[in-house]
């Protein structure tokens, strides 16, 4: 039930309340993929710190899920499920003066997959 007179029900269907609704489960993810809702420190700008922590990764994760291939199995995974295949991983990194480059193991499922990811987010050249 609505009192917007304005727009088709589909219309106020698809655009209100699935967006709505979409919202609400990012925050849900943000909550309990993250446990953002911990503030267990005793300072109150120790927790705002934490809060602020946790929003740059969730960003951080919801971008690289973002530059997932449509195609690809874990396009629409959890924020758990992307924090352990992809970032729970052991790599050597190799430092450089223009560059950093990750040496993945030669049984790593998903090196292939992590760097389209790290190309996709990659910023752009000027």
């Amino acid at each position: 039930m609505t009192s917007i007179e304005t727009g088709s029900a589909e219309h106020i269907y698809e655009t209100l309340y699935c967006a709505r609704g979409q919202a609400e489960n990012l925050i849900k993810l943000h909550k309990a993929q993250l446990a953002s809702d911990r503030t267990s420190c005793g300072s109150p700008l120790a927790n705002q710190m934490r809060r602020i922590l946790h929003t740059a990764a969730y960003w951080l994760i919801l971008t690289a899920r973002d530059a997932i291939p449509k195609a690809h199995a874990l396009v629409a995974a959890k924020f758990a499920t992307l924090r352990l295949r992809l970032l729970k991983l052991g790599a050597r990194v190799i430092e450089t003066a223009s560059r950093f480059r990750l040496a993945f193991a030669a049984a790593c499922p998903d090196a292939r997959l992590i760097r389209h990811i790290a190309a996709g987010m990659m910023p752009a050249a000027p």
